[in-house]
């Protein structure tokens, strides 16, 4: 089954004429829609079970939520100062506004659609959403008495008239609105009704079998008990997406108070997109748009379920049958063998660890160990995103009270994560740890850790390097790696860049990390163009490259260099891909996956052949915080580090990108025209899996307990013949 094509209305503002030649570029925001399509494709995967279709389907609501509120927003602003700048595809805002209506809307009834699909199948399963018309007799009962207690006394009526003006909904808010009469004299009357966030969108009725009725079918049914005296004459729902982005204003010299007054005026943000149900009543309609000043936001009708990405809520029922078979990552057997010294294991040999398949307790273990030990004088850390429930934070307090020098650098840009981000700052500075909120125009993207030992009279730095965030919750959910490594090099390099990023000191001769804004893009474009001075002289030349997403234009046009020099480019982009790889003169010799799956691929690796075809022992292996975008490489700090201990590019090169090369379960190929096709295994191919194998095959090192079978050994890895 696949997704469904929806034809959409647009109601964005009418634009000119498109120019018909294809852009050597695909537009950021279409592949963002692609990006999430593939996601809402999973919710089709008949291979998943059932309560993780629905998962996927809701994170497709949950990741358009965000592109409304963060993507849209900015251009709709954009096209409302009257910018007319056109993107690297020649699409000016108002053009990129009405394809990104016409999409958005397609992929909202696609996952109406699905839902459709899912709830059908779920009943089948034993697990029912109920419409009104199936509740009755004892259910029926239990639900009014559970209104009374439980809903009405939250629920606020407020009637629209000139003495009660339309009030104001925040982001995300779901309401229900009413035209009613009044019985005794005929008298109209409008009733807008915020559903409170406080209440669950779905009560689930008692029993042991899964019977879940939405908060807008109890409602509804008890319109006579909220509105006594009136006769109901129509009514609908409507749900907003307001804008959410934060602009970064160079001049606040304060940005911790800047940040504080920025989160509370999104909540007041320009509305960007009116979901309607499609039976609302004309005249209510107009109401909503003028009472929300909704002229100029993008409006969808919707004949189906809105919020889809409150679906969410139904995947917490107790179902195991209908979910993944529990997975518990491993704890590095590296660290085990050294009785859980983790200074004593990565002194010995740099280590790297592949979340989630190895566990994010080894990085908790590692700030553990320096929090206690008292030969640790010093800890440095970078804190992007943390948590909710977070252990670094609390290793870090600990750290500072026992005495150690503790500095800890917050990124109040991260976001959606700012006010969880400004909470932590504070609980830091009361233990004593010096807090410092980085630069204002740059984000702190980069993932680094410095321990400082006294060891043998002198000094050793211990470093971790992530790809990812230390976030305990998405590192049992994103594919990620970290680095451990006591290389004097290393530690030289990040302490230079932590006194960048706390003193604005400039590093000078840094030895073996790169990092950006300082020349990364530059760096790139190097190894890119060693490659093809390799081709040029009649070697082998590859590039093999994992990220999230690739935008950079001056990046995409050095790629297509090396494809016309006859470089082999293999890039492996979950999410946004502004190449247009396969175009004869242009990129025939590049190809571009995308995999998308149980796990969310995030670890960013770069692969340079050096001479001869990948793998290969002589390749150059970076790891790296950094996508390929102009944020990344201009207004952030990130780093990329070149992995030269050989058993760790081996682990790196020759099992995690192979696997991600010959993936042909969970990947997607990009094609010339933009669209996206999902690979299958060919007569003559065996099915891989990536997630599948790394679960169930001991950890990078080859040692440690499989998943299934104890002792087991990994499956070599084959490269089928085409890519050598």
């Amino acid at each position: 089954m696949s997704v469904p094509a929806a034809k959409a209305a647009n109601d964005a503002d009418p634009v000119g004429p498109v120019d018909a030649r294809p852009s050597p570029y695909f537009n950021r925001e279409l592949s963002w829609l692609a990006f999430n399509r593939r996601v809402l494709e999973e919710a089709c995967n008949e291979a998943h079970p059932l309560l993780e279709r629905l998962r996927f389907l809701s994170i497709s609501g949950s990741n358009l939520d965000e592109f409304f509120m963060v993507r849209v927003a900015g251009l709709k602003g954009q096209q409302l100062a009257g910018i007319e700048e056109p993107s690297d595809d020649g699409l000016n805002p108002g053009q990129q506004l009405a394809a990104i209506a016409t999409e958005g809307n397609a992929l909202t009834a696609a996952q109406q659609e699905v839902w459709a699909t899912l709830r059908t199948a779920l009943r089948g399963a034993g697990f029912a959403v109920l419409s009104n018309e199936e509740i009755e007799g004892e259910e029926a009962r239990w639900l009014e008495s559970h209104f009374a207690e439980h809903i009405f006394p939250v629920l606020t009526p407020q009637a629209i008239d000139p003495a009660h003006p339309f009030p104001f909904i925040p982001n995300k808010g779901f309401s229900l609105i009413f035209d009613l009469k009044r019985i005794s004299d005929g008298e109209p009357i409008q009733e807008l009704l915020m559903v409170p966030a406080s209440l669950p969108r779905f009560i689930r009725l008692p029993g042991e079998a899964a019977r879940y009725v939405a908060i807008e079918t109890v409602i509804r049914r008890q319109v006579a008990t909220l509105f006594p005296g009136y006769e109901l004459l129509g009514g609908g729902a409507f749900r907003i997406i307001r804008d959410s982005d934060i602009e970064i204003e160079e001049e606040a010299e304060d940005l911790v108070r800047f940040y504080r007054t920025a989160l509370k005026r999104r909540r007041r943000g320009r509305v960007i997109r009116l979901k309607l149900e499609e039976q609302m009543p004309d005249t209510l309609e107009a109401l909503v748009r003028e009472g929300l000043d909704a002229s100029e936001a993008l409006v969808y009708e919707a004949t189906g379920f809105l919020g889809i990405a409150d679906l969410q809520a139904l995947v917490e029922e107790d179902r195991p049958d209908l979910k993944f078979p529990p997975f518990s990552p491993r704890f590095p057997e590296r660290i085990r063998e050294y009785g859980g010294d983790c200074f004593a294991a990565i002194r010995a040999k740099d280590i790297v660890v592949h979340h989630p398949y190895e566990s994010f307790e080894v990085v908790l273990a590692f700030l553990g160990q320096a929090a206690a030990d008292p030969d640790v004088v010093a800890i440095k850390q970078t804190l992007y995103r943390a948590g909710k429930q977070s252990a670094v934070i609390n290793a870090l307090i600990a750290a500072a009270e026992a005495g150690k020098s503790v500095t800890a650098v917050v990124e109040l840009k991260a976001r959606f994560d700012e006010e969880q981000n400004l909470m932590w700052a504070s609980a830091l500075e009361r233990a004593g740890v010096q807090v410092v909120y980085g630069f204002i125009e740059w984000k702190t993207h980069a993932k680094m850790s410095m321990v400082v030992r006294r060891e043998e009279g002198s000094y050793r730095t211990y470093c971790h390097l992530g790809t990812g965030n230390y976030h305990p919750v998405t590192a049992r959910i994103y594919t990620d790696l970290s680095f451990f490594t006591a290389d004097p090099r290393v530690g030289r390099d990040v302490s230079h860049i932590f006194n960048y990023i706390t003193g604005y000191i400039e590093p000078r001769g840094l030895e073996l990390v790169s990092m950006s804004p300082n020349g990364l893009r530059d760096q790139l474009s190097e190894l890119i163009d060693r490659e093809i001075a390799f081709a040029r002289a009649g070697k082998e030349a590859a590039i093999w490259a994992k990220m999230n997403s690739l935008v950079d234009a001056a990046i995409i046009d050095k790629l297509y260099e090396a494809s016309a020099a006859g470089v082999d480019v293999d890039l492996i982009i979950r999410g946004i891909c502004c190449l247009r790889p396969g175009v004869p003169g242009l990129s025939e010799n590049i190809s571009v996956k995308s995999i998308v799956g149980r796990f969310l691929e995030h670890g960013r690796i770069w692969c340079f052949g050096n001479g001869d075809a990948l793998p290969n022992s002589d390749a150059k292996v970076y790891i790296s915080s950094a996508d390929w975008m102009p944020r990344n490489f201009d207004r952030r700090v990130e780093y990329a580090l070149p992995i030269v201990n050989d058993t760790v590019h081996a682990q790196i090169l020759d099992q995690v990108m192979v696997a991600n090369i010959i993936d042909n379960e969970q990947s997607w190929r990009l094609n010339a025209d933009g669209s996206y096709t999902r690979l299958t295994p060919g007569p003559d191919e065996k099915p891989f899996n990536l997630h599948q194998y790394f679960m169930t095959n001991p950890s990078l090192s080859g040692r440690g307990a499989a998943l299934r079978t104890s002792g087991a050994t990994p499956t070599k890895l084959i490269i089928p013949r085409h890519l050598l």
